[in-house]
């Protein structure tokens, strides 16, 4: 059984729970405080916290909190492990690039098939803005993005002006394009300081960045912290971010865990990812991957795939081949 203690006006109750409750005592233990006892009581302003970490206790303050850290610290590091773990090894339902703003397919996450808008700062697919062009040419209308309406051919007072408003207005994307142009220009410190604002507002790409660049695998001057790399690989592989999870795939396989690093290459491959289903089926022919697994995963890699397609799409991608028919045997 689980004595608690309810504290108030002066006087201290005890109750007894039998511990056969199950989920009911589970509820019981979470309406009071984990050290002292103390239920939870508007009437006398007793308002009890959840544990940061584990969120499975909660504490009336911060001494109770303290004083039942040295009890909880190893059930909390376990259980908060857990919940990282449920997280990460789920699979999203889409990558992190989400739809076309246009067509509303998934957009592909190999980065040459979309585009930003300047203006409004949408990704959308190459197939729609070629498309739209095309339109606009037939009707002799005015150039217009696709999605905002604003006259494409801006000056480069005008884009910057629009893209600057973009920045100001805290826009994700803005502000990962401009932490992307200062790490081409080698300017690291800057780069991270737009991608870890953007990070911060959710932006799985910027994660990534930071990911690789904490980990020092794109800028030896970045400054290597594995700690933080790990994390921010974590957050956008989470978001749905492929690459990411394949890079945490391998930090996987490098620090000998191998089931782990077969599920971030299953659910990378899942999603889309050629990398990914590579590694999988190296694990298959060296035993390490099911023939049920590599085969599930082989199917979801391809549909994955096919649902970036479109008509449209395939127009955009014969024109950058120069439209010319393959020869037949």
């Amino acid at each position: 059984c689980v004595l608690l203690m309810q504290r108030g006006h002066g006087a201290v109750q005890c109750y007894s729970m039998s511990c056969a409750g199950g989920e009911e005592a589970a509820d019981m233990m979470m309406c009071r405080c984990a050290s002292c006892g103390v239920a939870e009581d508007g009437n006398i302003n007793i308002k009890l916290k959840k544990c940061n970490a584990c969120h499975s206790v909660r504490y009336c303050s911060v001494e109770c909190q303290k004083e039942h850290r040295p009890q909880h610290k190893a059930e909390c590091k376990k259980r908060a492990a857990d919940m990282r773990d449920e997280s990460l090894f789920k699979q999203p339902e889409s990558s992190h690039l989400g739809d076309c703003q246009i067509c509303c397919l998934p957009l592909s996450i190999d980065h040459k098939k979309t585009s930003l808008s300047a203006c409004c700062t949408k990704m959308i697919c190459n197939g729609c803005l070629m498309f739209n062009l095309i339109r606009e040419r037939k009707e002799k209308l005015e150039p217009k993005c696709v999605f905002c309406r604003k006259k494409s051919f801006l000056t480069g007072k005008e884009s910057e002006l629009l893209f600057n408003k973009r920045i100001e207005a805290n826009d994700p994307n803005a502000l990962r394009k401009m932490g992307t142009i200062y790490g081409a220009q080698g300017n690291f410190a800057k780069s991270m300081e737009f991608l870890t604002k953007a990070a911060k507002l959710g932006d799985a790409e910027s994660h990534y960045q930071l990911g690789m660049m904490y980990g020092n695998r794109l800028h030896l001057s970045a400054g290597k912290d594995m700690k933080k790399a790990r994390y921010h690989l974590e957050e956008a592989a989470i978001a749905g971010h492929p690459e990411a999870r394949l890079q945490l795939g391998i930090v996987e396989v490098e620090n000998k865990r191998m089931d782990r690093a077969v599920k971030h290459f299953i659910i990378a491959a899942s999603s889309g990812e050629t990398e990914s289903m590579k590694m999988v089926k190296k694990g298959y022919e060296s035993g390490g991957v099911s023939k049920e697994e590599f085969a599930t995963a082989l199917r979801a890699h391809q549909a994955a795939i096919e649902a970036t397609k479109s008509p449209q799409r395939d127009e955009w991608e014969k024109s950058q081949q120069g439209n010319v028919p393959s020869k037949r045997k």
